[in-house]
């Protein structure tokens, strides 16, 4: 494994600097389909604040998804953006929420233009004490997927395409119609999509790529993670 700053100095490996899986309790999340660190960060208008490793990543991003950084106590103000991992960047912090009511329509944007740049652009979130999962998928430029089950009234608002594969066949195995009617949603024979939905952003992550709660020891790393900040940081 090979590790570089963002700069390209070369940095020794030790152990806060070898992956591990990068999760919180509420964690929000891009996925790019390139090891193209700087090119991900322009295109998402970030700018780097400093070099850090898959220690401290993991300690600020588990601050951030609880809220409980001074300087950034609503997740919008930085993220984390890792090297290359397998040949993806991850982008994680609050500010990378593709069904949130502030954030859903520029995420949904953002994916667009990076997955017409580099092939392939997801953005989820996943509430690890049974709070939901919500993903977006995007591929050559054009939304293929966003859905969100996480126990809102207005979650149906954001569903858009139709459902991936492992969506259907995770509601087949439900005894359920592979395409879910929106309007059914409520329905006491979809409770069972809606309790499986809640844990799937991980699973989907990973058959479509790459998925943080499964970085290890064994991930392929080019580069270091930087921490950024935003646009709604670069004020603070």
């Amino acid at each position: 494994m090979s590790v570089t700053t963002w700069q390209g100095v070369f940095v020794p490996e030790s152990a806060d600097n070898v992956p591990r899986p990068l999760a919180s309790c509420w964690l929000y999340w891009i996925a790019v389909s390139t090891g193209d660190q700087a090119g991900v960060m322009e295109a998402l208008g970030l700018t780097q604040s400093r070099s850090v490793t898959f220690s401290e990543a993991e300690a600020i991003i588990d601050d951030d998804g609880h809220g409980e950084s001074q300087d950034n106590e609503d997740g919008m103000a930085r993220v984390y953006v890792s090297p290359a991992l397998d040949g993806w960047t991850l982008v994680i912090g609050p500010w990378c929420d593709p069904c949130s009511v502030d954030r859903g329509d520029e995420v949904l944007r953002l994916c667009t233009e990076l997955s017409a740049r580099y092939g392939r652009a997801q953005a989820y979130y996943f509430g690890a004490q049974g709070d939901g999962s919500a993903w977006l998928v995007a591929a050559d430029g054009i939304v293929l997927r966003r859905y969100c089950e996480a126990g809102e009234a207005d979650d149906a608002r954001f569903t858009l395409g139709e459902p991936l594969p492992l969506e259907q066949a995770r509601r087949e195995l439900l005894g359920l119609p592979a395409t879910c009617d929106e309007a059914a949603r409520h329905d006491e024979a979809e409770d069972e999509w809606k309790w499986a939905a809640f844990d799937l952003a991980p699973e989907i992550a990973a058959s479509l790529g790459i998925n943080p709660f499964d970085l290890s020891a064994e991930t392929d790393v080019q580069g270091t993670g930087v921490l950024a900040l935003t646009p709604d940081g670069r004020g603070l």
